[in-house]
């Protein structure tokens, strides 16, 4: 039976829509919303388009070029605030996932003892030379991440080292090359440093955040506005692809199969092979120094809706790290930031379609790394109760 909306009143307003991705493990959902034929079923068509970095994913979604993207949850609250590029009303329709990104160091840095936090931080008090780490983009997720990280050791990431944007593909590259100390990034690439005897992975992120939101599915606003029911569409086509992935081993060795190849993450001879993008994928770990684990928590794309649901409390915690690190000047409104940048309303609706249940509450509790609760209830005090931090002069 042909669903009402795809024939009457909520009948999708555009059907072919330009969706922007990064060559990385978690554009997986969107990969096989495509190739399982899950856009069809709602009445859409997604045209699929591989970017090289978020500075122009960015660029593209702000002139139209690009309806959606697979996202940086940092980066749209970013641009929602006007750091770094003038501010845009921007819109999170879902979490396309969470964990499965990793701080990876070099193998320079392990000759040198630095294998943990601890270590590292003893060799940065050291002196000698100031260490550079990489992040993919300034607001974005792996910026937060590392800098979390390493000011949990007691490392001030804007004094004691320094921070440099590169572009996910050229991570493993630069590490080799000796450009850089580690870096913060997306899967394939830790894998892929691990791979050519470059780095080692240090930590997984659902280490430093358990259970962390990763990559959004974003548009800007004045998009969702024009096409509530193609972006609904959308949502639930993405949201089936996630559950489909998570159902099995089987089916996340398929979704890599379908990953590697040119048009996707694969980079042809020498490049990221179906080994070490499965491996990821199924959270099949080796650390590049020894061991070999497989995580109960790996990159995850459903979990029962959980991984999926946009928490007004994730987008607020950018936010206090935002505020922390000096890329806003005072405290927002952070809730009322959250409501209008996360479709909520749109998310249950696409939920109710592809039958995902939907949690009621519009927080959710994480314990991370040093200790701290967030819940997003008093996000002013949590963004100034941390000791490393850069707090703009006259700011509140």
């Amino acid at each position: 039976m042909t669903p009402a909306f795809l024939t009457g009143s909520d009948r999708p307003e555009k059907t072919a829509i330009k969706v922007g991705f990064m060559p990385l493990t978690d554009c997986a959902s969107l990969v096989m919303a495509s190739v399982l034929g899950l856009d069809e079923k709602y009445g859409i068509k997604l045209v699929l388009s591989r970017e090289h970095s978020w500075s122009g994913m960015r660029d593209r979604l702000l002139k139209g070029e690009l309806d959606a993207a697979h996202v940086l949850y940092g980066l749209l609250y970013g641009v929602e605030m006007g750091i770094g590029c003038a501010a845009t009303p921007m819109a999170l329709l879902m979490n396309l996932s969470r964990n499965g990104q990793a701080i990876t160091l070099s193998r320079a840095l392990a000759a040198q003892g630095a294998t943990s936090l601890e270590a590292l931080a003893a060799l940065v008090r050291k002196g000698g030379r100031r260490f550079t780490f990489a992040h993919t983009f300034p607001t974005g997720n792996h910026a937060m991440l590392l800098s979390y990280w390493l000011a949990a050791g007691g490392i001030d990431p804007l004094r004691d080292v320094q921070l440099v944007t590169v572009p996910p593909g050229q991570m493993a590259a630069n590490l080799a090359a000796g450009h850089m100390d580690g870096f913060c990034a997306g899967e394939p690439w830790s894998g892929a440093a691990v791979q050519d005897g470059s780095g080692f992975m240090a930590v997984p992120s659902q280490d430093v955040w358990p259970d962390h939101p990763g990559k959004a599915l974003g548009a800007s606003a004045a998009f969702v506005d024009a096409n509530p029911h193609a972006c609904r569409a959308l949502v639930a086509a993405v949201l089936e692809a996630g559950r489909w992935i998570d159902e099995s081993d089987a089916h996340r060795f398929a979704a890599a199969e379908v990953l590697s190849s040119p048009a996707y993450l694969g980079y042809g001879a020498g490049g990221i092979g179906l080994g070490t993008i499965a491996a990821r994928l199924q959270g099949d770990y080796e650390d590049g120094l020894g061991r070999h684990w497989r995580d109960p928590d790996p990159l995850q794309f459903h979990a029962g809706g959980e991984a999926n649901f946009p928490y007004l409390s994730d987008g607020m915690w950018f936010l206090t790290q935002h505020r922390r690190w000096g890329l806003l000047r005072e405290d927002p409104d952070y809730q009322a930031v959250a409501a209008r940048v996360n479709r909520v309303g749109l998310y249950r609706e696409a939920a109710l379609l592809a039958g995902v249940p939907a949690p009621s509450s519009l927080l959710r509790s994480s314990v991370l790394m040093d200790g701290k609760l967030w819940n997003g209830r008093d996000p002013h005090a949590y963004a100034a109760s941390f000791a490393i931090h850069k707090r703009t002069p006259g700011a509140a």
